[in-house]
């Protein structure tokens, strides 16, 4: 199993009512939550862990989790509200203003952690629970405690959300230093490590700690860094209707694709060679590819990529 750990939320995406005025509609989010929508569609053993709601939003996050076969019998239940994410599109780029003081996902504490099941391979970690607290020190206790099996982060960072500037770069660099696998968008690997050569600035990271670093460019396609070779893979073509979910659609496929080679293990993880790492961004990029191409986050299933 792929345990997914990190923030669910409600997106409030933009539309119109009939008579043509301003409206919102509520759909399930959260860039952890899609990662493990992504992972259940495309036919992995899938567990996400949380702090989700009684509340009917929390309903129609357990509902979406359930439709996708992924189980949340881990995560931890309270009758504080969810989270919610009001989207505006700039050019089919999402922008969010986030709603989450004292919500059931941000509230989640060191004393809340499970057990994990035995047959786990890896867990996955990122998005805006690592940028609040409790959530963010407890999602960090996890990892950290669970260095044995195979770990990936992807900090998908949202600037507008940090108000502790330092005291987040230091979380993330003591997570990159941990975890096995390291995702950065372009954008985030700017704002993390300035202008400097992107091969340049992965081996850093790999320096410090990571085995393999994946780094996306949008429409261009993505690179994989490993420790003595990296590889490329262009993004497929097509007509973007807009890019909610598409990093964590490309997560999705990444762990998909390592997981049916064999390489959510630390040893094989570590000798990993071109053509697997190829494997696994292509189809990452090919998941994310179906993503774009309709409204909002919603993954493909493993059929539609046969």
């Amino acid at each position: 199993m792929i345990l997914c750990c990190g923030e669910a939320l409600i997106d409030m995406l933009p539309d119109s009512t009939k008579a043509g005025e301003a409206a919102f509609v509520p759909r399930t989010g959260g860039a952890v939550f899609n990662t493990a929508i992504a992972l259940g569609r495309l036919g992995v053993e899938t567990g996400f862990y949380s702090g989700l709601s009684q509340d009917f939003f929390g309903d129609m996050l357990r509902d979406a989790l359930q439709n996708s076969y992924v189980d949340s019998t881990l995560a931890t239940i309270s009758n504080r509200p969810t989270t919610l994410a009001f989207v505006r599109l700039v050019d089919g780029q999402a922008q969010y203003r986030f709603y989450d003081e004292n919500t059931a996902g941000r509230m989640l504490a060191p004393k809340d952690l499970p057990q994990i099941p035995d047959n786990t391979r890896a867990l996955f970690f990122g998005g805006i629970s690592l940028v609040s607290e409790p959530c963010g020190s407890t999602y960090e206790a996890l990892m950290m405690r669970e260095t044995s099996r195979i770990t990936m982060l992807d900090p998908n960072i949202r600037p507008g959300l940090v108000s502790d500037e330092a005291a987040y770069r230091a979380r993330l660099d003591r997570m990159m230093a941990q975890a096995d696998i390291v995702k950065l968008s372009d954008e985030d690997l700017r704002w993390l490590f300035g202008d400097g050569d992107l091969q340049a600035v992965a081996q850093d990271v790999i320096a410090n700690g990571a085995t393999i670093v994946l780094v996306t460019e949008g429409a261009k396609g993505a690179w994989a860094f490993g420790k003595t070779h990296h590889v490329f893979v262009p993004a497929k073509a097509v007509t973007v209707k807009d890019t909610v979910g598409a990093g964590d659609t490309f997560n999705a496929g990444v762990l998909a694709s390592l997981s049916k080679q064999g390489l959510l293990e630390k040893t094989a993880l570590q000798s990993i060679g071109k053509s697997a790492l190829t494997a696994a961004l292509t189809y990452g990029n090919r998941a994310a590819a179906i993503t774009v191409a309709r409204a909002g986050a919603n993954p493909p299933w493993k059929k539609e990529l046969s």
